[in-house]
C-alpha cells in the first residue's frame, strides 16, 4: 500500500456538506460535528436553494459555499470543496446525514488519520419510520462488522470491493491528489474515486462503529430514475466501474436476500419489493443505454436535474455529448 505522509502532530480535518433545500436538516446533521474533539472546519455547499439553508448554516456556525446550481455537479463541486477546505483528511457529508454518537467522527477518520487506508466511510442505519425495503437496503449495504479492503479482494467478491458512499465518508486530501481528485460525473463521483485508489495500491476502510442515520423512502419512479443515472455512469465511466466484477452478480444477491428478509418481517410486501427491484433493473439497463438515447430523453429519465442544466462542457468532461 501506497505512504501516506502523516506529521507529528495531528492532521487537520474538514467536512463538507453538500446541500440543497436543507434549512431543517442542519440542526440534526451539524451540531455533532460542531461539539467534535477533533474541531474540524465545516463548510456547508448550498446550491443556491435560497430557502434559508445558507443562514441557518452560519447561525450554527459553519462556513457557507453557494454555487449557482446550474453549474453544480457531484463531482467537480465536491472537488472544488475540498481544495477550498485544503485540510488533510475531508469528510463528505449530506445533510439528511445524522450522527448517531459524538465520538463518530473520531471513529471515522481513525482508518486515513492512521495511514491504514486512504478512505474510509460510515455506516448508514435506517430511520425510525423507513418502511422495510429501505431498512434492508441499510442491512444489505452496511454490516455490523468494520473491514478494510484492496485490490487483492476484487478476484473474490467482486465489485462490492469498490463501494462506498459520499453520503458520509473520509478521504485522505494526499491520495485525492495523486489521483486527480473527483471527476465530473453525474454521480458515483466517489466510486470512481475509490476504483482508481485501489489501482494505485490503497485501501478502503468500513467503519462500522461510526454510524449515521440516513436512509430514503422507496419509490417506484424515483428509485428507477436514480438507477437509470448509475447506469448511465456506469456506462460512461466503464473502464472504473464494470472491469472488476459486474453489478447484476450483487443485484442477484440482493433480490435473494431481501426476498429471505420480507418473507420473515413483511411478506405481504413481497409482490410491491419484487416489482420496485424489476424497475430499479429496468433503468439501470436503460441508463447504460443513455449515451446513445437523445439527450431529451436522458433530461426526463434522470433523477439529477442540474446535471442537464450544466455547461456543454461540464457534460463532456464527464463523458457525455454535448
Amino acid at each position: 500500500m501506497p505512504s501516506i505522509s502523516r506529521s507529528t502532530s495531528p492532521p487537520s480535518i474538514g467536512v463538507v456538506i453538500v446541500t440543497y433545500r436543507a434549512r431543517e436538516q442542519l440542526g440534526r446533521c451539524l451540531p455533532p460535528l460542531l461539539a467534535s474533539p477533533l474541531r474540524p472546519r465545516l463548510l456547508v455547499v448550498n446550491s443556491s436553494s435560497g430557502d434559508g439553508t445558507v443562514e441557518r448554516a452560519r447561525e450554527l456556525g459553519a462556513e457557507t459555499w453557494v454555487v449557482p446550481r446550474e453549474t453544480f455537479n457531484h463531482g467537480a463541486t465536491r472537488e472544488a470543496a475540498r481544495r477550498r477546505l485544503a485540510t488533510d483528511i475531508v469528510v463528505m457529508m449530506t445533510p439528511d446525514a445524522h450522527a448517531t454518537s459524538p465520538a463518530f467522527l473520531e471513529r471515522l477518520v481513525a482508518p486515513v488519520a492512521e495511514g491504514r487506508a486512504a478512505v474510509a466511510y460510515a455506516r448508514q442505519i435506517a430511520a425510525a419510520d423507513a418502511d422495510p425495503i429501505a431498512r434492508f437496503g441499510r442491512i444489505f449495504a452496511f454490516p455490523e462488522t468494520s473491514e478494510i479492503r484492496s485490490a487483492a479482494d476484487w478476484r473474490d467478491r467482486g465489485s462490492a470491493v469498490h463501494f462506498c458512499s459520499n453520503a458520509c465518508a473520509a478521504w485522505s486530501q494526499e491520495a485525492l491528489d495523486e489521483i486527480g481528485g473527483f471527476r465530473p460525473t453525474l454521480v458515483s463521483e466517489e466510486t470512481i474515486a475509490v476504483v482508481e485508489l485501489l489501482e494505485r495500491g490503497h485501501r478502503i476502510a468500513y467503519v462500522a462503529e461510526a454510524e449515521v442515520v440516513h436512509s430514503h423512502p422507496t419509490s417506484l419512479l424515483g428509485d428507477f430514475r436514480r438507477q437509470f443515472d448509475i447506469g448511465l455512469t456506469r456506462r460512461l465511466f466503464a473502464r472504473q466501474l464494470l472491469a472488476h466484477g459486474t453489478d447484476e452478480q450483487r443485484g442477484l444477491l440482493y433480490l435473494r436476500e431481501l426476498t429471505a428478509y420480507l418473507l420473515r418481517e413483511a411478506p405481504a410486501l413481497l409482490p410491491y419489493a419484487w416489482l420496485h427491484t424489476a424497475l430499479r433493473y429496468a433503468g439501470y439497463r436503460l441508463g447504460r443505454m443513455g449515451p446513445c438515447l437523445p439527450e431529451g430523453w436522458r433530461r426526463r429519465l434522470s433523477s439529477q436535474d442540474f446535471f442537464w442544466l450544466e455547461p456543454p462542457a461540464r457534460r463532456l468532461a464527464a463523458g457525455l455529448p454535448a
